[in-house]
């Protein structure tokens, strides 16, 4: 699978359950959500604006995306998560690259990581922030059914502060 296929395959709606286990605390926390990925052309003001501020020309972008999310934890079921970001895939080889992300996902600020589409059909994206490292791995058991699983690092990359496990299922319209 190529990474402009993978991203085609994931726009819809898709219900996720996350099991996370805070390394650093012991904790174990379930999050459920509703996410919706929807396709953007490069010309699109927010892919723009997400180019300009990682001085990236548009042109060196090959598919874009924007997320939005919300949800609900169980440690605090009253607080709605909720956000939405604009990700740019930028190829540096064939199954490989850098993707622009508005928001990040350890930290919420703009992020570029460094992705690749292994053999298998693995998105992997490895971003490091300002005060962690994440690693993501993202892949597709059936059309409608993605696994994630997620760490968050220290700073350095080395210790595991969370790991987290999602299955998101695709919602279908009759």
């Amino acid at each position: 699978m190529t990474v402009d296929e993978f991203f085609e395959k994931s726009v819809g709606e898709w219900s996720s359950q996350r099991s996370s286990h805070n390394l650093a605390w012991a904790q174990f926390e379930a999050i459920t959500s509703d996410i919706t990925i929807t396709k953007k052309t490069a010309n699109d003001d927010e892919v723009v604006s997400l180019c300009r501020q990682h001085e990236i020309a548009v042109e060196e972008t090959d598919v874009s995306i924007a997320m939005s999310w919300e949800g609900e934890s169980d440690w605090d079921e009253d607080e709605v998560m909720e956000g939405t970001a604009v990700m740019s895939v930028v190829k540096d080889g064939p199954a490989n690259g850098r993707l622009l992300r508005s928001v990040g996902y350890a930290e919420t600020i703009p992020a570029v990581g460094k992705w690749e589409m292994t053999e298998d059909g693995v998105f992997v994206l490895h971003t490091f922030y300002e005060a962690a490292a994440a690693e993501e791995r993202i892949w597709f058991a059936t059309p409608n059914l993605r696994m994630r699983v997620s760490l968050i690092r220290t700073s350095s990359g080395n210790g595991v502060v969370t790991a987290s496990f999602s299955t998101e299922i695709r919602k279908l319209r009759p």
